[in-house]
């Protein structure tokens, strides 16, 4: 996994991080679910600690 140091992660980055695909992430984007995201340079990112957040709050709904 690659993280900038800023903590940025690319789409395909944070989908391996999550373990479901690439295309389930911009699916979630499109239609306000998910991680938060953002765009930079026309590219989509995610932040490691929106994505662990996440993880979190998808794990308490269980």
């Amino acid at each position: 996994m690659i993280v900038t140091p800023d903590g940025r992660l690319t789409r395909s980055h944070a989908a391996k991080y999550l373990g479901v695909a690439e295309q389930t992430l911009a699916n979630w984007r499109t239609i306000g679910r998910g991680p938060k995201s953002f765009r930079l340079g026309g590219r989509v990112f995610y932040r490691l600690t929106d994505l662990q957040a996440f993880v979190d709050e998808t794990m308490q709904a269980q």
